[in-house]
């Protein structure tokens, strides 16, 4: 079985595809996915499928569901396969497992991927981790479970995922930085300063890479603009960082000039202290 929820949610064996139509089904599958070989308590799967508003018919209804997904679960296996539908999506006491590897789902090798990618990246290895971030990157096919209607439970799970794809992109990028690749993700930065007009991290990197692109003007009308933003906005000044980060340009500190060392973390982390 190959399930992804990195993207539209899929799942299929022997090529044959057990995604249900109706919503619920669908629900269950995708929470059942991000704990593959682990049980889902039945109070997690009802809570996901009604939130607060439950039927008095839950239970039964809920158990129909998986009756559902077992038989298309059963007549992707095919008659002649070893072991049966039941044994793939089984019961358990208190609740449900999908009784898969967990490399067989995308959002597990992606995380193992991310994982690889830091280490190497805290090593110093800067070429390695922006490889394994991009590989990573790679997996996504769009938002998170865009066509499943999530409840509160895979709310949070997307959230998360979405919230680690823009780390990951952050990382990745200061992989390139500490790599001299900062022409490069110039455009890239543009693009993501735009679509998160509030985050510290991406206009530090922006300001970085024009800076070193011989474009300091540029990158202070990064700083300019965002603190404009952040004051009228919000309320708020820029963070201690990222106003040293600007103090530095406009004293063009040789610092700047330097690739970030294997101790550092990210490229905001150069004037954290």
């Amino acid at each position: 079985m190959q399930i992804q929820v990195l993207g539209p949610l899929s799942a299929d064996v022997n090529g044959v595809s057990i995604v249900p139509t109706a919503g619920k089904p669908r629900q269950i599958l995708a929470l059942l996915a991000f704990h593959p070989g682990r049980v889902v308590p039945v109070p997690t799967l009802m809570e996901e499928i009604w939130g607060t508003s439950m039927p008095r018919s839950a239970m039964t209804t809920l158990q129909t569901y998986i009756l559902q997904l077992r038989r298309r679960l059963g007549t992707a296996m095919g008659p002649d396969a070893p072991g049966t539908a039941k044994e793939v999506l089984a019961t358990r006491h208190g609740g449900y497992l999908l009784q898969v590897q967990p490399e067989s789902v995308d959002v597990h090798r992606y995380e193992q991927l991310v994982a690889a990618g830091q280490a190497a990246f805290e090593e110093g290895a800067d070429e390695q981790a922006a490889h394994l971030f991009r590989s990573a990157l790679a997996m996504w096919q769009g938002t998170s479970l865009v066509d499943v209607r999530v409840g509160p439970i895979l709310e949070i799970e997307v959230m998360r995922l979405e919230e680690s794809r823009l780390v990951t992109v952050e990382r990745r990028i200061d992989a390139d930085l500490r790599l001299g690749r900062h022409t490069e993700v110039i455009a890239e930065l543009a693009d993501l300063i735009a679509r998160h007009p509030h985050h510290e991290g991406l206009h530090s990197q922006a300001m970085v890479a024009l800076y070193r692109s011989g474009r300091q003007a540029s990158a202070l009308d990064v700083y300019r603009r965002m603190r404009i933003r952040l004051v009228e906005e919000l309320g708020v000044e820029p963070s201690p960082q990222l106003q040293r980060l600007h103090q530095a340009m406009l004293a063009v500190d040789p610092a700047l000039d330097v690739v970030c060392g294997p101790r550092r973390s990210s490229t905001f982390d150069l004037y954290a202290a």
